[in-house]
């Protein structure tokens, strides 16, 4: 059971990185980890390009891409992004502007994201027909139940569907979904979570997929920063771990300089869990993006629209930052998850998965010498 894993998508090692960064996916693959690349961000177009650059650079190493698709949106998926943009009200329009007037940081070209194409989060089944002209191993889905045409798409192309679940309840309704994997996402991870602890939920979903009859595999994730975590996890059934956080502090991340820092200075307490990004709770970095929100009492638009307005104020702010804006810095947020608290120094992100190994090797021995 603990290297099932292995088995179902190809890789050495079941350390599975969730990044945005072509770069990160590849560097773990060619580690012997899997590398997932998040695809939200993308256009079909765009994906294209990304994906043929991992192929090129991959060393023939396995690797798959994560999707978002969510199950509840706030606006018709027909809509063009302008149309969405215009249903923002004006107060938190006004609200950005003047986030961005007291530190300094121009406001051009960070109205809401707009076009004639809709929003990303609306693209997913497009995505996935461009990964399937690659040789992706895994397709993921990181809001909601699997859809009818994602598992079908899967199975036509012989592809493993994982699903990210922050409760159990919400495995039980991943097996009936039919997929092929649960990942399961305490609320110390990075990005869109849940409230149960990874510690907890592990267990509670291993337990409700047996309960179930079925018999799926479960990758841990949340706050799983080293090798031992995973040690840990996968003593408990795991078959393996998935993780997100640990490779924003590597080189190959697309984080910048900045946002390194703040995490190698950030204590585990130092995240928030916070609707005042995409709409939906993801945890981040607190910092003084959240407190002006807070401080304003303005709740937070649903998804879509909080995210076409939030994503080119906070990209303004991280180039502000980048340029030496020292009021930008202290808005300067990303996501990312308690675990932040473990990171003490950048690294390679092949560095990261040969560390992993060795601490889940010495993890599995200290367990090992217990029993003695």
């Amino acid at each position: 059971m603990p290297f099932q894993m292995t088995e179902m998508v190809g890789c050495d090692f079941p350390l599975f990185a969730f990044s945005h960064c072509r770069d990160v996916v590849a560097a773990v693959s060619r580690a012997g980890g899997f590398g997932v690349l998040g695809a939200v961000s993308f256009t079909p177009e765009q994906l294209e390009t990304e994906l043929q650059w991992i192929d090129d650079h991959v060393d023939g190493k396995p690797y798959g891409i994560d999707v978002l698709i969510p199950e509840v949106q706030a606006v018709d998926h027909s809509v063009t992004a302008d149309e969405i943009a215009a249903a923002i009200p004006a107060q938190y329009r006004d609200m950005t502007t003047r986030i961005l007037e007291e530190a300094g940081v121009s406001a051009e070209g960070t109205g809401p994201i707009s076009g004639s194409q809709r929003p990303n989060t609306s693209l997913g089944q497009e995505l996935l027909e461009v990964s399937f002209n690659h040789p992706v191993r895994l397709i993921a889905n990181a809001l909601g139940t699997a859809p009818p045409q994602m598992i079908a798409a899967g199975k036509k192309h012989g592809i493993p569907v994982a699903a990210l679940v922050g409760a159990k309840e919400h495995a039980v309704k991943q097996v009936g979904a039919g997929v092929d994997l649960i990942i399961a996402q305490g609320g110390e991870g990075g990005g869109h979570c849940g409230e149960v602890s990874t510690i907890v939920l592990v267990p509670e979903v291993l337990a409700a997929i047996e309960a179930a009859g079925a018999d799926i595999p479960v990758l841990a994730a949340g706050g799983i920063m080293n090798g031992k975590q995973m040690a840990g996890m996968m003593a408990m059934g795991a078959a393996g771990a998935w993780c997100g956080s640990v490779w924003l502090a590597t080189a190959e991340a697309e984080t910048h300089e900045v946002f390194r820092e703040k995490m190698i200075a950030a204590s585990s307490r130092d995240t928030i869990r916070s609707r005042h990004r995409t709409g939906k709770y993801s945890r981040q970095l607190r910092s003084g993006w959240h407190a002006s929100w807070e401080e304003a009492g303005l709740p937070a638009l649903p998804m879509p629209l909080m995210m076409l307005l939030s994503e080119p104020v906070l990209r303004a702010i991280d180039k502000a930052a980048v340029n030496g804006n020292p009021k930008a810095r202290e808005l300067c947020s990303y996501f990312v998850g308690q675990g932040v608290g473990l990171v003490t120094e950048v690294r390679s992100a092949g560095g990261v998965v040969q560390d992993f190994k060795r601490e889940f090797a010495e993890g599995f021995e200290t367990l090992a010498g217990a029993l003695e």
